[in-house]
């Protein structure tokens, strides 16, 4: 069946196609009685405009890119789904890019989603802000940075205060006798990496607990980090006997290994993740975590997109982080000869 134009909705109608591309762009200098006619040929012929060509005649596309880190990270799906949602109740589409945690795939879909000219994109970006990031700001497209920053760049964004969660779950685990805890970092090449490092580094300092170099493991915000993480730091001579992971898909990756290696979580080793998604309180034991609203984040960030395309300046919003404390972590520390290490 041929595809119904905007020809056959003026001919239906009795007017012509130029009356009827203004009713259908609702330019109001159209007469009442061409707007019924043309409404009611479109329902008759059940037209729908062609958003290409639509796109091509106006500055909006009604769309909108998301770019996640890494899709498989729990949070950044709920993140994207809470943005699709909000963006699509304000008559925005969602595309959606993955960079898998690679420099050269965020350029790669950011490049695609600036020739999709797409009205406004979110980013959840990596590195110092070359590349295809820099060319966001160089073409003046709408920008929203999520989760993570660049330094230097001046754009709204939503981010999280990771410091009062980490000190509250440092402090937890030192009342329970914790008094060498390994921390799984994220890459200092991402905001969200240096700054929960540094608060860690900083409360373990304040609190007086051991600082040792060697309880601290750099991984990649990826589940096999999180394995290797622990797996290197249950090698030490001196090993923690509390873990705290810096991501929850590192996290996930902590309690792989340990469950391989036999150690009981919150039983032979507490172990607290940052971020909560939703299945952790699901697990025997529950996982603690430092909880921050990924809800919160997606609904503000389009919401703050949306002000940047209508031209205006929107300040930057700081989401609050705390400890929820579940069984994995609630154990005093045991006896050191109680502790097994592989």
């Amino acid at each position: 069946m041929a595809e119904v134009t905007i020809k056959d909705v003026a001919a239906l109608a009795g007017v012509s196609a130029a009356t009827t591309s203004r009713v259908l762009s609702g330019n109001p200098a159209t007469s009442s009685q061409a707007r019924v006619k043309v409404a009611a040929a479109v329902k008759e012929l059940d037209y729908r405009p062609n958003a290409q060509a639509r796109a091509l005649r106006s500055t909006r596309s009604d769309s909108i890119g998301l770019l996640v880190p890494d899709v498989r990270n729990p949070f950044f799906a709920d993140l994207a789904h809470t943005v699709e949602q909000a963006a699509l109740s304000q008559g925005y589409v969602t595309l959606l890019g993955n960079a898998n945690e690679k420099k050269v795939q965020q350029d790669r879909y950011l490049d695609t989603l600036i020739s999709r000219r797409v009205d406004g994109i979110i980013v959840a970006p990596l590195g110092d802000g070359g590349g295809s990031v820099h060319a966001l700001i160089e073409r003046e497209i709408p920008t929203v940075f999520v989760d993570r920053t660049v330094d230097g760049i001046d754009v709204p964004s939503v981010t999280t205060d990771s410091k009062v969660g980490i000190r509250q779950t440092v402090k937890h685990l030192a009342a329970l006798g914790h008094t060498r805890i390994g921390y799984i970092s994220g890459p200092q090449a991402t905001s969200t990496g240096r700054d929960r490092f540094a608060a860690f580094t900083a409360v373990v300092a304040d609190a007086g607990l051991s600082q040792d170099s060697d309880l601290v493991y750099f991984g990649d915000f990826q589940a096999g980090s999180g394995s290797a993480g622990v797996h290197a730091l249950l090698q030490l001579d001196d090993p923690p006997t509390a873990l705290l992971a810096a991501d929850s898909l590192m996290a996930v990756g902590a309690i792989a290994i340990l469950h391989k290696l036999g150690l009981g979580i919150g039983t032979d080793i507490a172990l607290v993740a940052f971020d909560d998604i939703e299945w952790f309180a699901l697990l025997n034991p529950a996982l603690s975590v430092i909880s921050h609203s990924v809800e919160d984040m997606g609904r503000i960030a389009v919401g703050l997109l949306l002000q940047v395309i209508a031209g205006e300046s929107p300040q930057s919003v700081v989401l609050p982080s705390e400890l929820v404390i579940r069984a994995s972590s609630m154990s005093p520390i045991l006896p050191a000869a109680s502790r097994r290490k592989n």
